[in-house]
């Protein structure tokens, strides 16, 4: 596309006002955000000018989007409802090194079933574990960190970002070029949460501690069946393309539903709400971003946002406050926009490396940075845990996440 045949700017101030309106109703407006509806309100009158915009003049790229808002959906929805079939249950000794353990299982795991997968799964049992203690708000704090966000950066299941990069042809197996980022944010945090808990432990009453060691239950897991399905979801997406994978993807999703008891479900708390959630704000978020990845595609070097670091630290502070699926497809059609060596999606290693570490890492900087951040943060609440502020939990990040971060920078991106 030529510089003339870019649509103008004014047509990304729906993009703008979609993202905005995702960062900041959940603060503003509470109340009024929780209903769907609303949301597909505030969707369907962002995005009805930009699709009357492209019915007349590309309707080709409206059908490439939605396309890829199909597969996205499709996989998050399969992902969502097998993991959902999976309840771990069980009262361990809360030691640091158990706790230490859980957080280092999740952040494996994140990367296979997603972070939302992930952090369903092991959240409950890790609280559970955790009861009789009474210094527990920090582990909550440092699962979001690891399992609802760093832990998913190897495939492209882990983090959503990752899963739009592949739908852009990123390679299945590009994203595990991050494991040296992946295992140097991950060990230093783990390393970090082990001290940190290890002095909170100390400060436990000696009856907190006795109980602990005396209300113990092995750990069962329920719906073991379903890490078939995840297994048929994670080969499809690695093997299949379009219409087969989402075919097997759905297909497997069906079984679980069918062959998972109910019980199981209702113990997660497993409803139809967050998948709705999505489907509706990524409505928006799809349709209304098709302008502005096609302007950043021909005038991306206006910006001159041209260093790794400089996309590391763009995606990843846009990402700790907004969305970062779209933020990570944002930053990819600005390196893409700027002609530089095509080693992968027309972008150097390094440059698509910084956009997707800052994406996944970053969106761990606040509760709206991804989806999994106010979910754990909402159980966590439920099972008696007193959880920062939204601005109470950005003092961690800052402190403990921003100087992780500057690491990053002189390791990788410099």
């Amino acid at each position: 596309m030529t510089a003339s045949l870019a649509p103008p700017v004014y047509t990304v101030v729906p993009f703008v006002l979609m993202l905005l309106a995702v960062a900041v109703c959940p603060l503003w407006v509470a109340h009024w955000w929780e209903s769907n509806r609303n949301k597909l309100l505030v969707a369907a009158a962002l995005g009805l000018p930009v699709l009357a915009l492209y019915l007349g003049r590309r309707p080709a790229a409206l059908l490439a989007m939605a396309e890829e808002y199909v597969s996205f959906i499709v996989l998050l929805g399969g992902l969502y409802t097998i993991s959902g079939g999976i309840r771990l249950t069980g009262d361990l000794q809360a030691t640091p090194f158990i706790n230490t353990s859980f957080l280092a299982i999740g952040a494996l795991l994140a990367s296979f079933i997603g972070t939302t997968g992930a952090s369903m799964v092991l959240i409950r049992p890790l609280l559970q574990t955790n009861r009789e203690r009474q210094h527990v708000k920090h582990t909550v704090i440092f699962f979001i960190f690891v399992v609802s966000n760093v832990g998913g950066m190897l495939t492209p299941l882990g983090d959503p970002p990752l899963f739009l990069g592949y739908l852009q042809g990123v390679p299945f197996m590009w994203t595990f070029r991050l494991w040296p980022s992946w295992l140097f944010l991950t060990g230093i945090l783990l390393v970090v949460y082990f001290v940190w808990d290890t002095r909170q432990y100390v400060h436990e009453p000696i009856a907190a501690l006795a109980r602990d060691r005396t209300q113990l239950e092995p750990l069962r897991v329920g719906g073991a069946l379903n890490g078939l399905g995840l297994a048929a979801v994670v080969l499809a997406v690695a093997f299949l393309h379009a219409p087969w994978r989402e075919v097997v993807i759905v297909g497997a999703a069906g079984a679980s539903l069918a062959l998972t008891p109910a019980a199981i479900r209702r113990a997660n708390g497993v409803t139809a709400y967050p998948m709705i959630e999505v489907a509706v704000l990524f409505f928006g978020i799809f349709l209304t971003m098709i302008p502005a990845l096609e302007l950043l595609r021909v005038r991306g070097e206006e910006l001159r946002v041209r260093e790794p670091w400089h996309f590391f630290w763009a995606t990843g502070v846009l990402s700790s406050f907004l969305d970062n699926a779209p933020t990570y497809l944002t930053f990819l059609a600005l390196a893409q926009g700027m002609r530089m060596p095509d080693e992968v999606v027309g972008v150097t290693h390094r440059v698509l490396a910084a956009i997707s570490v800052g994406a996944v890492a970053m969106g761990a900087n606040s509760y709206i940075g991804n989806a999994p951040n106010f979910m754990v943060k909402t159980i966590a609440e439920e099972a008696k845990v007193t959880m920062p502020s939204f601005f109470g939990y950005m003092l961690y990040s800052v402190g403990i996440l921003v100087p992780l971060f500057v690491l990053t920078t002189l390791l990788f991106f410099r």
